[in-house]
């Protein structure tokens, strides 16, 4: 009997450095995550389905991919497209992918290049050489970005519903108020009956 086994957290590896992909690959794969690697910021968001200008319509959600990715990580110093300049591509996307935690990697120790990216939203922020200890650090970022996903699902799913008992409670009143007038005209009626019967009581 065959045993489901979970299916690994697919991690989009983004430097322009061969050597530095490879260490980034291998210590991903050590850590069981399965890896995609691409040498530049635009092959990365060729990859998301994210284009320039002069390009194709993007790809509206990150579940169109073939291979949907959980996280990215990034080198900051790259020709062309920086890794900050990755980040904040992809947190201006209004679909899903704006979610998808980013980390950058750097091997200089510069304070305000830390701040700036982690303001922009990354998620965490490696120096290099990235070690395998630092692998332990992106699983969390990936399951508290898939809480979030599913907290936003629920409160979408919350606000259809409330709004289907919404019309419901309108549609009740008129009902009610139908009901109580048709009620009153039969106990009028009824008084009508009754009042002739009790005048000709007294005149007789």
């Amino acid at each position: 009997m065959a045993v489901a086994t979970e299916t690994p957290f697919h991690v989009l590896a983004v430097d322009d450095s061969l050597l530095d992909r490879k260490l980034i690959e291998r210590l991903l794969k050590t850590s069981s995550f399965q890896v995609t690697t691409v040498d530049s910021g635009s092959k990365a968001l060729e990859f998301l389905g994210i284009h320039g200008e002069d390009s194709s319509p993007p790809v509206s959600d990150a579940d169109q991919l073939e291979v949907a990715v959980n996280l990215i990580i990034t080198d900051y110093c790259m020709p062309g497209m920086t890794g900050y300049d990755l980040l904040k591509k992809i947190k201006q996307e209004s679909t899903s992918l704006r979610d998808i935690p980013v980390v950058i990697m750097s091997s200089e120790n510069i304070p305000s290049r830390i701040n700036r990216c982690l303001e922009e939203g990354a998620d965490e922020f490696f120096l290099k050489p990235v070690r395998l200890s630092d692998m332990s650090k992106l699983k969390p970022h990936i399951l508290k970005s898939r809480c979030k996903e599913h907290y936003h699902q629920e409160q979408h799913q919350q606000s259809d519903s409330d709004s289907d008992s919404n019309s419901n409670e309108c549609s009740n009143p008129t009902n009610n108020s139908s009901s109580d007038n048709s009620n009153s005209r039969k106990r009028k009626a009824e008084d009508d009956e009754v009042l002739p019967q009790t005048n000709r009581s007294r005149h007789s």
